[in-house]
């Protein structure tokens, strides 16, 4: 073989050989994941949310709240009827809406966060934290390998946000961690320092039910004091009751009136010349769930 053949062989072996090897390799992990999660996004940026609460099943109502200007919807899971087949039509019914949803299971299972994350959530909202457990198995469930140990199986999550889902979900899917007791409030700094952990839930009406002191109370505020502490020194965001949205420094996750108060207030506001019956709470006391009229 002459010398210039030679060459030209070894040139273009070595060409192939690099090639190959090349598209053998696993693609690099991206440095920036695909965000779309917009919650997360304000949130990173200083932005204050509101998500309004929808209790009803269905798919009209849940698309009005989830395109009438609210950062997400907090559909409660915990205290209605509300199936997993209803909460799946209703996201899937708005999948253009701009709200993302979020939803507060009925407790940290395997099986109620699976059912969340699969049919579409980018939030989980996780209720009566008071133990670590609760909320590392939160974590553990609602994150796919190696962070957790969410399975794969079939949902309607990659006709909601994209055939990269498997890869971005991770990246996307937020933890919130409710504080309703005080055994909870004195593990609040653990509960703010477990990986995974996106936002802290002050649980204003439960936090007084359970420790018996009322809003405004020196003691019932040394407990909200003690997790905001806990939580801002961690990095962490804090939420709570939309009454304290322009009250209370600091704060960044609201929880808003649910569909059916909405409805009362809009039919008053209606007939009473565009103003909504006066709340009878002073203002940035969150009203006690239940008793709204």
């Amino acid at each position: 073989m002459k010398p210039t053949v030679r060459m030209l062989f070894v040139v273009v072996t070595l060409a192939t050989v690099t090639t190959t090897t090349v598209a053998q390799q696993p693609a690099a992990p991206s440095s920036s994941p695909r965000i779309y999660n917009t919650v997360k996004t304000k949130l990173r940026e200083g932005k204050q949310v509101v998500g309004g609460t929808v209790l009803v099943p269905d798919p009209e109502i849940y698309c009005t709240m989830a395109s009438s200007g609210f950062d997400f919807v907090w559909i409660e899971m915990q205290h209605s009827p509300l199936t997993y087949q209803d909460v799946a039509h209703m996201i899937a019914a708005c999948r253009t809406a701009t709200a993302i949803p979020f939803i507060r299971v009925p407790d940290a299972t395997e099986g109620d966060i699976q059912k969340a994350v699969d049919i579409g959530a980018l939030g989980i909202i996780v209720p009566m934290v008071d133990t670590l457990e609760k909320i590392q198995n939160a974590v553990k469930f609602a994150k796919y390998p190696p962070v957790g140990r969410r399975s794969q199986g079939n949902g309607q999550y990659g006709m909601l946000w994209g055939n990269d889902y498997r890869q971005t979900a991770n990246d996307n899917v937020m933890i919130v961690a409710m504080i309703e007791n005080p055994p909870g409030v004195e593990i609040a700094d653990k509960i703010a320092a477990v990986p995974g952990v996106d936002v802290v839930f002050v649980a204003s009406t439960d936090l007084g039910s359970f420790s018996g002191f009322r809003q405004g109370d020196a003691r019932y505020e040394a407990l909200a004091t003690r997790i905001f502490d806990a939580v801002t020194k961690a990095g962490l965001k804090v939420g709570g009751p939309v009454a304290w949205k322009d009250t209370r420094k600091g704060y960044s996750f609201f929880q808003a009136a649910g569909d059916t108060a909405l409805l009362r207030n809009g039919i008053r506001a209606e007939l009473g010349g565009g103003q909504p019956a006066a709340s009878t709470a002073p203002r940035g006391v969150a009203p006690i769930e239940g008793n709204e009229k």
